[in-house]
């Protein structure tokens, strides 16, 4: 037999029909529909905490508590010599919105973060202008034994902090 669009179909097997519970004694899951007798498990409407251990005290709530959140903690975002190499041409204007432009931080972890610091990984060929955030010593050394220039992004000032001064 020719093989058409006609008489194609999942194997034998394949697709399974849905359990249907609850459809009187002959179909083997009537009466109860299969969530055995009485209990809060076997009422409609039904719904398990995540956690809930019937009462008995949970895991969560045995377990101690243990360190803590910084808030104040500064979130880097870290890009490679050789991934701004690869990337960029001689010359070219280098800013953390362009590096989030070419794909090598992303654009919304950008917003969040403290900001993008350039390390010294791989090798620079070529004279870079680079503004980022912050710069290893490295980093800087290999820009500018290159050629290139590294300068720092000036921080916003919020208007809060310019207005207590």
């Amino acid at each position: 037999m020719a093989l058409g669009i006609h008489n194609i179909g999942a194997p034998k097997g394949a697709n399974k029909n849905k359990k249907r519970v609850g459809r009187g004694p002959g179909s083997g899951t009537g009466k109860t529909a299969g969530r055995g007798h009485k209990g809060q498990k076997s009422r409609s409407g039904y719904s398990g905490r995540p956690g809930f251990e019937g009462g008995q005290m949970p895991l969560q709530r045995r377990l101690p508590k243990r360190g803590f959140t910084n808030t104040f903690k500064k979130e880097w975002l870290e890009v490679k010599l050789s991934d701004l190499d690869n990337k960029f041409e001689a010359g070219e204007a280098i800013t953390p919105d362009l590096m989030a432009e070419r794909g090598l931080v992303k654009k919304g972890v950008l917003a969040r973060a403290h900001g993008v610091v350039v390390l010294g990984g791989g090798d620079v060929t070529k004279a870079l202008t680079i503004t980022a955030h912050r710069f290893s010593k490295s980093a800087r050394e290999k820009i500018e034994a290159a050629g290139g220039t590294a300068s720092v992004v000036q921080a916003l000032v919020k208007a809060t902090d310019a207005q207590a001064e």
